[in-house]
């Protein structure tokens, strides 16, 4: 009697072979527990070590802040320093600063001179961290040396050299020009005309601010590996590909962290602005958000209308940021 290719099973079993890896897998797959969902372990190390930080940011800006917000909301002028009580006059400092066409060019100035500034200044401390990372220890050296002592001269000694520089009776901008063969520049004012004043004002920044940026950037730059740029040079990349393919995306945050940090300094200025303006700027004209500020309260004595412009400035401050905290917050997320 001839038996089965298995043994136990009929005919019609055996005929009908070994069962699919595919059905195995399946019924082995709808037997499988799902795995629980690991839920992350809270930590309260990290929060109470933030405590001190937090408490001393609070205790520094709690009551100045809360001051101009008060203040803001008052008719605060030269009668209340000699004890007369502030009127309360709700939004009306608000609604003043919206609806003053002063205002509104003063802040457009402002916008305008702070990108212009921000962004020349992170293109020059790019271009200063490259070359730092490109040349032998010789000539860096020399280069970070003389970036740290433009950094670290006070402002007063800087905006002292620079009013020299372009003094229009005794400045040697005016006299190198004038030997180049520009004689229009022959005790030419520089500060008489906005754009001209601008100008000055753009490179005293940048001047100030290139340090930062370039120290900051060439830091990130330190952390490429030399291998992934040797390996792209050998697959044929050129500077310009390792710069926009490599370096760049590596450096990324300290670039936006950079720039952020730029665009709140530019937004803010005020010590440049304003000993330019007493060397010969005309205020009206050449004001900023901070020299605004300053006018209106100090020179003006309308303190509630310049803590009121102070809340808004903080506003659009915040509002500046906020791109760069959501998306810190999206990294801690992922």
């Amino acid at each position: 009697m001839t038996r089965s290719p298995i043994a136990g099973a009929t005919p019609a079993a055996a005929s009908a072979g070994p069962p699919r890896p595919e059905t195995t897998s399946a019924a082995n797959a709808s037997h499988t527990p799902a795995r629980p969902h690991k839920r992350r372990r809270f930590h309260a190390t990290p929060y109470l070590l933030l405590i001190p930080a937090v408490a001393a940011l609070l205790l520094a800006l709690a009551y100045p802040v809360g001051w101009q917000f008060v203040t803001s909301l008052k008719e605060y002028g030269l009668k209340q320093q000699f004890g007369q009580p502030a009127e309360f006059v709700g939004l009306d400092n608000f609604i003043t600063i919206v609806t003053t066409h002063e205002t509104w060019m003063v802040l457009v100035r402002s916008v305008v001179f702070c990108l212009v500034n921000a962004f020349l200044t992170v293109a020059v401390g790019t271009a200063l961290a490259t070359l730092m990372s490109a040349v032998p220890k010789g000539p860096r050296l020399v280069l970070q040396i003389a970036l740290l002592l433009a950094w670290a001269m006070p402002v007063v000694a800087v905006m002292t050299v620079w009013n020299w520089l372009f003094d229009w009776f005794h400045g040697t901008i005016n006299w190198a020009l004038v030997q180049a063969g520009a004689d229009s520049f022959w005790h030419h004012q520089w500060l008489s005309n906005p754009l001209s004043f601008y100008l000055v004002a753009t490179i005293i920044i940048v001047w100030m601010s290139v340090p930062f940026v370039a120290f900051s950037i060439y830091a990130g730059l330190t952390q490429i590996s030399g291998e992934v740029l040797e390996a792209a040079q050998i697959d044929g990349a050129n500077w310009w590909r390792r710069l926009t393919g490599i370096i760049l995306p590596m450096v990324r945050p300290v670039l936006a962290i950079v720039t952020l940090l730029q665009i709140i300094w530019d937004l803010r200025v005020f010590s440049q602005i304003r000993m330019l303006q007493d060397r010969g700027g005309l205020p009206s004209e050449t004001d900023l958000l901070g020299t605004y500020i300053y006018r209106e309260g100090v020179g003006s004595s309308h303190f509630g209308m310049a803590a009121a412009m102070s809340v808004f400035v903080l506003l659009i401050t915040v509002i500046a940021s906020s791109p760069y905290v959501r998306s810190l917050l999206k990294e801690d997320q992922a």
